[in-house]
C-alpha cells in the first residue's frame, strides 16, 4: 500500500496546490471557473475523443461489466436513499445524498489518474463507468427532483434530461470518437498529436481545478458528509466488487478497474446539480470536501487490494 500511496501522492499534491492557490486568493473563483471550463470542454474532451477513437466501441462495451457496475452502484444508491428517507429528508434531498454516494469524480480524476497508474488498458473500463454515471445516475437525479416537484414524470422532464446529455462534452467527445473508430480509419497523425497535446493538459488542469474548487467548499453537516463519504469510498467499491467478482462474469482486470473507479471521491457536478435545483448544496459540498481528503488513503488501499 505504501508504494501505491507514493504513486498517488503527486496527483493529490497538485490538488493541494490548487487548494492553496485559491485559499490564498492567488487563484480567484472566476479563474477556477474558466480553468474548469477549459478542462471540461477542451482538454478532457480531447483526451476522451482520442481514447475512444483508438479503442472502438466493440472494445469497450461489455454487458456483464455494465450490469455489475449498475447493480452494485444501484444497491448503494438505494441504501443512501433509504437512510435519507428514514431521517425524514424528503425525496429531493434523498436524491442528492444518493448521488453523493455513487457518482465519483471519474472524468476529472479517474480517467487521467487510473490511466497512468493502471495503464492505458484501464481506459476502456473507466469510460464504461463514466458512461453509466452520466446516462443512468446523472439522469436519475434530475428525474427524481423534477418529478417530485411536479408530482409526475412529464415529457418535459425527459426532454430536459436528453438535452443535458447531448450538451455534455464528455458524452459528445466519446460518441464522436467511437463514430470515428467505426470507420476503421486511423486518426491522421497531425490530428492524433493535436489531441494528445491538448488532452495532456487535462491531468494537471483537472487536478488543479479540483483543488481550487475545494477552497470554496464548506464543511457544514459534517456527520452526514462523513456518512456519505463512507458510502462513496468504502461501500460503493465493496458493492461493485461483490457484483463483479461473485455475481457476474467480469474479466479480472476490468473488475479491478471498476472497483478502483468506484473508490473515487464524490464528483463536483453533484454540487452543481444540487445548487442548480436548490437542494442541499452545502451537504453535497461537504461530502465532496471530506471524501476528497479521505480518498488520499482509501484510493491507495483499494488500488493495493485490486492490483497484483
Amino acid at each position: 500500500m505504501i508504494d501505491i500511496l507514493l504513486q498517488t501522492l503527486p496527483f493529490f499534491a497538485v490538488i493541494g496546490l490548487g487548494y492553496g492557490a485559491a485559499a490564498r486568493g492567488f487563484f480567484p473563483p472566476e479563474a477556477t471557473a474558466y480553468l474548469t471550463r477549459f478542462v471540461f470542454y477542451f482538454a478532457l474532451s480531447a483526451m476522451l475523443f482520442r481514447f475512444s477513437a483508438n479503442l472502438g466501441l466493440d472494445e469497450v462495451i461489455s454487458w456483464p461489466f455494465i450490469w455489475a457496475y449498475a447493480l452494485g452502484a444501484g444497491a448503494v444508491y438505494i441504501l443512501a436513499t433509504v437512510v435519507a428517507l428514514i431521517r425524514k429528508r424528503g425525496v429531493e434531498e434523498a436524491a442528492v445524498e444518493a448521488q453523493c454516494a455513487v457518482v465519483g469524480n471519474v472524468g476529472f480524476l479517474g480517467v487521467p489518474m487510473l490511466a497512468l497508474l493502471m495503464g492505458e488498458a484501464a481506459v476502456g473500463p473507466v469510460m464504461m463507468v463514466l458512461a453509466v454515471d452520466l446516462f443512468l445516475f446523472s439522469s436519475l437525479i434530475v428525474i427524481l427532483i423534477t418529478g417530485s416537484r411536479d408530482g409526475r414524470v412529464s415529457p418535459v422532464v425527459l426532454r430536459t434530461v436528453g438535452k443535458g446529455l447531448l450538451n455534455n462534452p464528455m458524452i459528445v467527445s466519446m460518441a464522436l470518437g467511437f463514430a470515428w473508430a467505426a470507420t476503421g480509419w486511423p486518426l491522421p497523425e497531425a490530428v492524433d498529436r493535436f489531441m494528445d497535446l491538448l488532452g495532456g493538459a487535462s491531468t494537471p488542469g483537472a487536478l488543479f481545478a479540483i483543488g481550487a474548487s475545494l477552497a470554496a467548499k464548506s464543511a457544514e453537516r459534517l456527520s452526514v458528509a462523513v456518512w456519505l463519504s463512507f458510502a462513496k469510498l468504502v461501500l460503493h467499491p465493496l458493492a461493485v466488487a461483490v457484483t463483479a467478482l461473485l455475481i457476474f462474469d467480469v474479466e479480472p482486470f476490468a473488475a479491478s478497474v471498476m472497483i478502483a473507479t468506484a473508490a473515487l471521491p464524490v464528483a463536483g457536478n453533484v454540487y452543481i446539480l444540487a445548487q442548480h435545483y436548490g437542494v442541499a448544496p452545502q451537504r453535497a459540498s461537504a461530502a465532496i470536501l471530506v471524501s476528497t481528503c479521505a480518498s488520499i488513503l482509501t484510493i491507495s488501499a483499494i488500488l493495493a487490494w485490486v492490483t497484483p
